[in-house]
């Protein structure tokens, strides 16, 4: 079979997964269908209705669009064996029902920005970088009853700087990711239908990659100013590290700080009450259970992102405050 005569359907939201159907599309791969979450409702009162980053790809480039609320409705399931998919390739969507993953006659793969076993779940760029990992990549597997546990097709590795943030190892998974889509694809064609894969070892040892919510994205300054450091530019610079920058004096509310980016100085803070700040040579810093920590991005409730330093020209007496 040429790739011209396998049938795909494709099915994510997010910018992450456009990567991937970028590369189909522009490869001359059949996609006949998109299959995105519904538009999310956006601005004060919700009243705008925002379509996510595949369905605008999807849009600007003709192809048929699908928008269920639930995967198992019987509307939304004719109209997708309509489409008699050879293929379903999914990056960055929701978990299936069996009744849509073993629709087409070749199954269904996922793209995963992890290298399976490690990192299952919904976030595992996040928690690589605040696990401090220096090696992540992405997976792609078969899909079967539970998430992210299929057999394992094919996969590519990908280092992480030390100074690197989410927004770089996103922006180069999502690269990584569409090429091993499209390497996965030509498997599939190449054995007509029947690409090699392997089963998962599965082990306690493995990191999870759950949702994260606001309340994950609180700082602890009582860790190690390394755990510290990977954890900002883990969720740097969506959604964002936080903390509270809290007076001494307890009469004055303490307000919600986020902080984007943070330089390691090997300065002993052993002794020093942690989250104390201090101004020097300006430059912010807190102390953590181990060391000083020099805050160089932040942004202030109410206010945009700024420098550290520039920061400091309204904020005369950090002394004052806690970081909690």
């Amino acid at each position: 079979m040429e790739k011209k005569n396998l049938r795909i359907v494709f099915m994510g939201t997010p910018e992450f997964a456009v990567g991937s159907l970028q590369r189909l599309v522009e490869n001359g791969y059949n996609v006949v269908a998109v299959v995105t979450q519904p538009d999310k409702p956006v601005g004060r009162h919700a009243s705008v209705l925002r379509p996510s980053p595949v369905k605008e790809y999807a849009l600007a480039h003709g192809l048929p669009v699908l928008q269920p609320l639930k995967m198992k409705d019987e509307h939304f399931l004719d109209e997708l064996r309509s489409y008699h998919a050879d293929l379903q390739v999914v990056v960055a969507f929701r978990m299936l029902p069996e009744v849509v993953w073993a629709m087409p006659r070749f199954g269904t793969f996922n793209v995963h920005a992890a290298l399976l076993p490690d990192y299952r779940g919904a976030a595992p760029i996040n928690w690589a970088v605040i696990n401090g990992e220096t090696l992540t990549g992405v997976t792609t597997f078969f899909l079967d009853h539970d998430i992210d546990t299929g057999r394992i097709i094919a996969q590519r590795q990908f280092p992480i700087p030390d100074d690197a943030d989410v927004e770089y190892v996103y922006d180069g998974l999502m690269q990584l990711g569409a090429q091993l889509c499209t390497h996965t694809v030509d498997l599939v064609l190449s054995t007509d239908g029947h690409a090699p894969s392997q089963p998962q070892q599965h082990s306690d040892a493995h990191h999870a990659a759950p949702k994260i919510f606001k309340e994950t994205c609180a700082i602890d300054f009582s860790l190690p100013a390394k755990r510290i450091y990977d954890f900002v530019r883990g969720l740097s610079p969506v959604p964002g590290a936080w903390c509270l920058l809290t007076p001494r004096d307890a009469n004055a509310p303490a307000q919600v700080l986020k902080i984007y980016k943070t330089a390691k100085t090997h300065e002993s803070s052993v002794g020093v009450e942690v989250g104390t700040l201090k101004a020097e040579n300006r430059r912010l810093l807190v102390a953590t259970v181990d060391e000083w920590l020099e805050i160089v991005e932040l942004q202030p409730a109410g206010k945009k992102r700024m420098a550290a330093r520039d920061y400091l020209n309204g904020f005369q007496h950090p002394e004052d405050f806690l970081l909690k």
